[in-house]
C-alpha cells in the first residue's frame, strides 16, 4: 500500500517551514536525517523522499546535501505551479528538472504539479494536458494537484496570502472536480493519463471527501496517490481510528504518504511550521507510521527471536530495541501533551 514515504512538504517554502526558527535549515536537515534512519529501520523497502521543493532551488537541495541529509533520502522532490504562482514559464519544466539532475543523482520526483481554474476551466484543461507532454519520461513519479478543489470555507495552507493579493484564490480552484461534486472538463484529459500520472489530495481530519475520492480514483483508473499524516493531528481525540480509516480506505493504491506539521507543544514556535525541539521526536513519528501502516515483513531487519525453551512460546515476541525506544516515547510525550 505505501510505496513511499515523504519527509515534510515545501521545506524551503515559509508556508510550511519557519525560516525564523531555522533560517540555515540545519535543524531540518537534522529532522530529515533522523527520520530516514527511522524509516529504513522499520522497513527499508519504502522509498524515502525528500519533501518537495517550492521553488524548484538547486542552491537549497546543495546545502541539505553539505548536512548529509540526503545520505538519508532514496529519491528528491520538486513542485511547481507555473501558470499560477512561480516565476518562470510551462514550457520550462524540463529546464527545472535538468537544474536539480545537475546537483544530484538522486531520482527526481515532481509529487505536486497542478493549474488552477480560477481564470478558466479551459486553461486548467491545456495545462494539464501540456504538462504531461513536457514532464512525461522525466520524471519517475508525477503527481498532480489535486482531484478536489479546497473548499473556500476552509482557507488556504499558506503564510504569502498578503503577498499573494487575488492569487491567494487560485488555491481554491486547483481540482479536477468541483466543490459542488461536479466534474470540470480537465478531469476527462486526466482519465487519459490515470495510470501513468497519480494524483495528490491532502485528507483533512476526518475529511468528508474520503470515501468520494477514492470512488472517483477507481472511477479513473488511477494507480498512484499521494497523501499526509500529520504529526499535528496525531495528537487529536481519537486520531489513529481516523488514520487507520483513511489508510485502510486507500489500500488499493500505491501511496506516497507525506509525514510533516508538528505539534504547537512540540515546537520551538507554538505553531505547525515550527522545527521541533527534538527532532528525535519527529522521527518516532515516522517510524511508528511506517511501522503501522508498512510493515517490512519478511524483508524487516532481523531482530533475534526469544529464546524458546521446552516447546514454550512466550505470550509476545520481544521488543527490539528501536521499537522499545521509540514506543516509550511516544507514550511519554502523549502524556505530556
Amino acid at each position: 500500500m505505501i510505496e513511499a514515504a515523504m519527509i515534510w512538504n515545501e521545506p524551503n517554502n515559509k508556508s510550511h517551514w519557519d525560516p525564523n526558527v531555522d533560517p540555515e535549515w540545519a535543524l531540518f536537515a537534522d529532522h530529515v536525517i533522523r527520520a530516514g534512519r527511522a524509516i529504513q529501520e522499520v522497513n527499508p523497502g519504502v522509498t524515502r523522499v525528500l519533501g518537495g521543493m517550492s521553488p524548484i532551488d538547486p542552491h537549497w537541495l546543495r546545502r541539505m546535501e553539505n548536512y548529509g541529509a540526503l545520505d538519508q533520502v532514496d529519491a528528491v522532490a520538486v513542485h511547481g505551479f507555473p501558470l499560477d504562482w512561480n516565476l518562470w514559464p510551462l514550457a520550462a519544466w524540463p529546464d527545472k528538472i535538468a537544474e536539480i539532475r545537475a546537483v544530484t543523482d538522486k531520482p527526481v520526483w515532481v509529487t505536486e504539479v497542478g493549474v488552477s481554474s480560477f481564470g478558466a476551466e479551459e486553461v486548467q484543461q491545456f495545462g494539464l494536458q501540456r504538462t504531461i507532454e513536457l514532464l512525461s519520461g522525466l520524471a519517475p513519479r508525477i503527481f498532480w494537484y489535486s482531484l478536489f478543489d479546497l473548499p473556500v470555507s476552509w482557507g488556504a495552507e499558506t503564510r504569502h496570502r498578503e503577498a499573494e493579493g487575488s492569487s491567494y484564490y487560485r488555491h481554491f480552484y486547483l481540482g479536477l472536480i468541483r466543490e459542488d461534486g461536479s466534474p470540470k472538463p480537465a478531469l476527462e484529459t486526466y482519465a487519459r493519463y490515470a495510470q501513468e500520472v497519480g494524483l495528490m489530495q491532502w485528507f483533512h481530519f476526518h475529511d468528508p471527501r474520503l470515501d468520494q475520492a477514492v470512488e472517483w480514483m477507481k472511477r479513473l483508473g488511477t494507480k498512484r496517490l499521494r497523501t499526509g499524516l500529520s504529526w499535528a493531528d496525531s495528537f487529536r481525540p481519537n486520531a489513529i481510528d481516523w488514520f487507520d480509516r483513511q489508510m485502510e480506505a486507500l489500500a488499493d493504491f500505491e501511496v506516497t504518504v507525506t509525514f510533516c506539521f508538528t505539534p504547537q507543544h512540540l515546537g520551538i514556535e507554538p505553531h505547525h511550521t515550527s522545527a521541533a525541539r527534538d527532532p528525535q521526536a519527529f522521527a518516532d513519528f515516522c517510524g511508528w507510521m511506517i511501522d503501522r501502516y508498512a510493515p517490512a515483513g519478511d524483508v524487516r531487519p532481523a531482530i533475534a527471536p526469544p529464546f524458546i525453551a521446552d516447546g514454550i512460546v512466550p505470550l509476545a515476541p520481544e521488543l527490539g530495541t528501536l521499537n522499545f525506544d521509540r514506543d516509550e516515547r511516544l507514550v511519554a510525550e502523549r502524556n505530556a501533551a
